[in-house]
């Protein structure tokens, strides 16, 4: 780990828990919580990169220039604010955070730990209220929780922009075409067996399901995922959700991504 070099892109739309505009933003506590990585100690250096839509550069500069690289897209897109981040990224390894999501202070370290054994590691997450209350624990490998080496990036490319909602899905099944081997991180007391597997958390076993044996799932210390996802009104899940058009898209990019892929690459 020593001296391993971290591009960590951080996707952002400059807005936080409060519709006041002078208040802060999610992406300051996403950029205070690399601070805080214990891999830091161990010799990791972090490249932070915020990702923001076409037209705000000059508003995230403002607050967030002393803290990290400011890439700018030249669209109103996640895809493409994602894409201009990693066009910007340095490091040996790539990593995402969304700007609403936390890296517990081990995260790191644990990943790259096991990419010396794995080509990408992805994460299950627990997700939380904006006041800090646990809602659930979720196996989804949410984009935060993602990290690789370069090759892995280089091999699989950029996210493709024609997708608004499922990108991610996008990428995983892209991922997966390439045989690479996947860990996904799951907490100290999360079910291996195939069979308590099915009984009790039904997105692993789906993953596992349509993994081809490229997946491999790995307990860390804690008992609580090493990824918190915060659950708030604006997020694009909640959207899909209180919106028919945006739901009806999303449908759209999922029955596309079934076609292509076979299933919902997770």
């Amino acid at each position: 780990m020593q001296g391993a070099r971290v591009s960590v892109v951080i996707p952002s739309r400059l807005q936080g828990p409060s519709i006041d505009p002078s208040g802060s933003w999610f992406v300051e506590r996403a950029l205070n919580c690399l601070r805080e990585q214990t891999a830091l100690k161990q010799g990791a250096l972090l490249q932070a990169i915020v990702a923001v839509d076409a037209g705000m550069g000059q508003t995230a500069q403002g607050r967030l220039q002393q803290r990290a690289i400011i890439a700018e897209s030249g669209t109103r897109s996640q895809a493409a604010a994602l894409n201009a981040g990693l066009s910007m990224a340095g490091g040996d390894y790539i990593a995402f955070l969304e700007d609403d999501d936390l890296w517990s202070p081990d995260f790191l370290a644990t990943a790259l730990a096991h990419l010396q054994q794995f080509d990408f590691v992805s994460s299950t997450q627990l997700d939380m209220s904006v006041e800090g209350d646990v809602q659930r624990i979720s196996d989804f490998p949410t984009p935060s929780g993602w990290i690789m080496p370069r090759r892995t990036f280089e091999r699989v490319g950029f996210f493709d922009e024609s997708f608004r909602w499922h990108l991610d899905s996008d990428w995983l099944g892209r991922l997966g075409d390439t045989g690479l081997r996947r860990a996904h991180l799951v907490e100290a007391t999360a079910p291996l067996q195939q069979h308590w597997i099915e009984a009790s958390r039904p997105q692993l076993a789906e993953l596992m399901e349509h993994s081809n044996g490229q997946v491999t799932l790995c307990r860390h210390a804690s008992p609580w995922p090493l990824i918190v996802r915060t659950v708030h009104p604006n997020s694009g899940m909640a959207q899909i959700q209180a919106d028919p058009i945006k739901g009806a898209e999303s449908q759209a990019e999922c029955e596309a991504l079934k076609k292509r892929f076979g299933h919902l690459p997770w």
